[in-house]
């Protein structure tokens, strides 16, 4: 596979009402490959990651680490080799950094190894505002300065141990101090810290290149600093969203898929959410099979009331579902409540599937009444991010007619080759430009 052409436009034309047989296998979690690729600079030694997903945010950060240094090649489809023998504190490219929020995962590793970085706002999806305070905090308490100045300047002279508190369970906020604390000098202590697959997925990792990680998976995670990580090879988990977004897509096109290597045992909440919208999973093994028929039929809560889907920080339903999880409520039988609790832009996106005829109150930037089963029909749609792309992908399939998603790159961001992959179950979308 070649280079992604950043700047790439794409659209993809979805002719609906089809169903899909198959078996399909997830990419490698995309939230955990950016921040271990970005971990890879805390050694000088060579890490050979596997599954990791070919898609526009990580090759943006491969060409980020490039920019400071390291050798980054690709020796296979997924695999990818890391040497940072030789890095330098340098200023980090506005373009790559505007493109990816990832790039601020570079703040912890780069001041472990170099003592510093510049770094431009990074960019990402445009779901809401997006605080980058809990990183500031938790570095600066290992000993970090840090100066606002159209960049974000880090420096230490050292790093060391500290009892950390987070304000919030920033997923990257977490992920930045596990990098730092590996090669700070005494403990660290992690508190209300994020908990997610991929956070669990970055520990791992970083205990393979010899860090001591204690409490993984937990909310309180000890960090004992030592003073420098070797080599390793790890693989990348399976993405936990991607597993999500498919068994959404099997409901509503009334589809059989079985969905191999699905990592199940991160899966309870996911699989809880959508059996309160009627769809129900059989697990044999690790493997996840979506039989064609479903009931498609909200549970109310006990004494009749409408029931509300929220998300909440791991382990509860993952906030990255909330928009798979209210397209899949518009073709089931029932009202229900969905609760966007993190971002305050997220739910902009319903407004398309007003249109091709989902019945959605919008009832602030946080909440929205779904009432189903609606019958959707094909419209010109646009991919504001990565999630509600994918949301309004699976809406397309599901409607009459031949729908047009423009900016699809955004699906692509997140999603690895998510066109061919389902064409190979019976999906028919035709990616323009078309790849060679």
């Amino acid at each position: 596979m070649g280079e992604i052409k950043a700047r790439e436009q794409v659209k993809y034309v979805v002719q609906g009402g089809v169903r899909l047989k198959g078996e399909i296998t997830p990419s490698g979690n995309k939230n955990a490959a950016l921040p271990i690729i970005a971990a890879a600079l805390l050694t000088s030694g060579i890490v050979t990651l596997s599954n990791v997903p070919r898609i526009r945010d990580v090759e943006a950060l491969v060409e980020l680490i490039r920019s400071v240094g390291a050798r980054a090649d690709w020796t296979g489809d997924n695999t990818l080799v890391i040497e940072a023998a030789e890095l330098r504190p340098a200023d980090l490219d506005p373009e790559l950094c505007s493109r990816i929020r990832a790039s601020i995962l570079l703040a912890g590793p780069m001041l472990a190894r170099c003592g510093g970085i510049a770094l431009p706002p990074p960019g990402g999806d445009v779901i809401g505002r997006r605080r980058v305070d809990s990183h500031f905090l938790a570095l600066q308490q290992l000993g970090a300065t840090i100066e606002v100045n159209g960049h974000y300047v880090f420096s230490t002279e050292g790093l060391v141990g500290a009892d950390v508190f987070f304000d919030e369970a920033s997923v990257t906020a977490a992920e930045n101090a596990l990098c730092a604390a590996a090669l700070a000098r005494g403990t660290t202590i992690l508190r209300n810290c994020a908990s997610e697959p991929h956070v669990q997925d970055l520990a791992h990792f970083l205990n393979a290149m010899g860090a001591r990680i204690e409490g993984i998976g937990t909310n309180t995670v000890t960090i004992h600093g030592v003073e420098r990580l070797g080599g390793t090879a790890h693989r990348i988990g399976p993405d936990h969203i991607e597993v999500g977004s498919l068994i959404g897509l099997a409901a509503v096109t009334k589809s059989e898929i079985t969905i191999r290597r699905a990592g199940v045992e991160h899966l309870r909440s996911t699989l809880m959410t959508f059996e309160r919208l009627g769809i129900r999973c059989q697990i044999e093994g690790d493997d996840l099979f979506v039989p064609s028929a479903q009931a498609l039929k909200i549970r109310s809560d006990f004494g009749g009331h409408v029931p509300k889907i929220e998300d909440q920080p791991w382990p509860a339903f993952p906030a990255d579902t909330m928009s798979i999880a209210i397209v899949t409520a518009t073709q089931c039988e029932g009202m229900v409540l969905m609760f966007e609790k993190m971002f305050e832009s997220r739910m902009y996106f319903v407004d398309k599937l007003i249109a091709m005829g989902a019945r959605i109150v919008l009832c602030d930037p946080h909440r929205a009444v779904i009432s189903g089963p609606a019958r959707l029909t094909a419209a010109r749609l646009e991919s504001p991010d990565i999630r509600a792309g994918m949301a309004m992908l699976i809406a397309a399939m599901c409607a009459d007619g031949t729908s047009m998603i423009e900016n699809a790159q955004q699906i692509e961001r997140g999603y690895e080759r998510i066109d061919e992959r389902l064409n190979a179950l019976g999906a028919k979308i035709t990616r323009i430009p078309r790849r060679s």
